[in-house]
């Protein structure tokens, strides 16, 4: 494979073109007309243009990207994540082309992408499930029977569901209906399908994910767990690995039932299995994501593999280089995604020129980012501006370099989610590691930080006030030097 083309941009499509340049391999960007001075497509070898800045006009053009990959002699298309990443349909097209698509087969996608038909797959592989039903559900009448089976709350889900879209919470049985429509509602506007399905609501769990690598020869591994349980609309904005939770054991039993669940769909690449994980350390099995996560730097910084070179490898055929026993956990890494949005206003998108954007460095520091200063933050994609990951021998030191880090990242013009993640790591119930997915909406209320930028607002003016009063008195006695120096000089002569 000599040449790639990475179907994604900003800062994934900018990290998956460092590890091609580092194994030799040609990368080809393709962008829309928002991003034609954006750093990934200056860093690529080759760049295509698909067409005007909405996604449905560009990035989502499966057809087109293939077509020109053909033109231009591509080997290989990595999807990055979002876009195209879990789509099975473009990855068929890709092959049907003759070209490796860098990520697992249409057949995994399929199954993984849906809720239902992953819960089926891994049905007789001994994996530990939420109890409710595994098929979908039309009838209320029905689902009020499962919630009264297996108790309330109760938590409907749309089958082909992500980013807490087609959810719903459902506490009494005279409430079910009119949710159960909700659901269905949005998860055909969000999904095009209304499938729903219900299962036990478990109040307050960590979200427990594992990595996993899979190659075409049999073999798996997993990589070791991410704590992800800090999150704002079930979208996860703060992770970590390892998990502060897990010993030895559990870590062991939930990799072994990750690896199950990626033998259930005969799995090849990176993937991650995401488990509900109880008070009680019970651990459930949520979904698979087909495809490279926004935290994957976590695992990297804390196994030192480079899983975007061990997907090409995957792809071109090769054997893991490694075995399980191989595979130790050094240090603790923490990683914050940088947003453009308003923490004080429900997190909504906040879109602007980058007026100043300076990145943190120093020891244990990597930023994932896709952004100069200068340039306008479009909005036309998803709001993050980076991945900013710390890296250190322990927990504390992680999150203790990245309040250091976090101090040293400038950005002005828009406002963004750092002072959010600032007041998380300084919260002690998140240094004692003391959380779960409720985290936010228990403990964090906009006017915290409303109250510390103002706080901000009248030092930066005392100390304006003070540097004028300051300077004004070095001129004023400036001013009377030189008069008695004048005085001097008259006298004297």
């Amino acid at each position: 494979m000599k040449k790639v083309l990475v179907a994604n941009r900003g800062e994934i499509a900018l990290r998956v073109m460092r590890s091609l340049r580092e194994m030799g391999i040609s990368s080809v960007a393709v962008y829309s007309e928002a991003d034609r001075l954006a750093p990934f497509v200056q860093y690529a070898d080759e760049a295509i243009l698909l067409g005007p800045p909405p996604s449905a006009q560009s990035y989502l053009l499966g057809e087109k990207i293939i077509e020109e990959a053909l033109k231009l002699g591509v080997e290989g298309i990595h999807p990055g994540y979002g876009f195209l990443s879990e789509n099975a349909d473009f990855a068929t097209k890709v092959e049907a082309a003759g070209i490796t698509f860098i990520g697992p087969s249409p057949h995994s996608i399929t199954i993984m992408g849906s809720k239902l038909a992953a819960k089926a797959a891994v049905a007789s592989y001994d994996i530990p499930m939420v109890p409710g039903i595994d098929r979908a559900v039309e009838d209320p009448k029905e689902a009020i029977e499962v919630a009264n089976k297996i108790g309330y709350p109760i938590l409907i889900k749309a089958s082909a569901g992500g980013g807490g879209k087609g959810m719903r919470v459902v506490e009494r049985a005279e409430d079910l209906e009119e949710q159960m429509k909700l659901a269905v509602s949005e998860a055909e506007s969000s999904f095009g399908d209304g499938s729903v399905f219900v299962e036990k609501y478990i109040g307050a769990p960590r979200h427990i994910e594992i990595q996993i690598l899979a190659d075409q020869h049999g073999n798996t591994v997993h990589l070791f767990e991410r704590e992800c349980s800090i999150q704002r609309r079930h979208q996860k904005v703060i992770e970590e690995a390892p998990s502060a939770v897990l010993d030895d054991k559990l870590r062991a039993e939930m990799g072994q039932a990750a690896i199950r669940v990626a033998e259930s769909c005969k799995y090849h690449g990176a993937g991650t299995v995401e488990f509900l994980l109880d008070e009680n350390k019970n651990f459930f099995f949520l979904e698979m994501n087909t495809r490279l996560q926004v935290e994957h730097p976590v695992t990297e910084m804390i196994t030192g593999v480079d899983l975007v070179r061990e997907q090409i490898n995957v792809a071109r055929g090769e054997k893991l280089a490694f075995r399980q026993e191989d595979l130790k956990i050094k240090g603790h890494a923490m990683e914050v995604r940088v947003y453009a949005e308003d923490p004080c206003n429900n997190f909504l998108p906040d879109i602007g020129k980058l007026e100043r954007y300076v990145r943190p460095q120093g020891p244990g520091v990597r930023v994932d980012d896709g952004f100069e200063e200068g340039m306008d933050i479009p909005i036309y994609y998803d709001p993050m501006i980076a991945k900013l990951v710390t890296f250190a021998d322990d927990r504390i030191l992680a999150i203790d370099r990245m309040k250091r880090a976090i101090q040293e990242y400038k950005i002005t013009g828009i406002e963004t989610t750092l002072a959010f993640a600032a007041w998380v790591m300084d919260h002690p119930l998140f240094r004692s590691a003391d959380i779960d997915t409720n985290f936010i909406k228990k403990h964090f209320k906009p006017e915290m930080l409303q109250n510390e930028k103002e706080d901000e607002i009248r030092l930066a003016a005392f100390l304006s006030q003070h540097l004028l009063e300051k300077k004004t008195a070095m001129v004023d006695s400036a001013s009377s030097a030189n008069k008695r120096r004048s005085n001097w000089k008259s006298r004297k002569a």
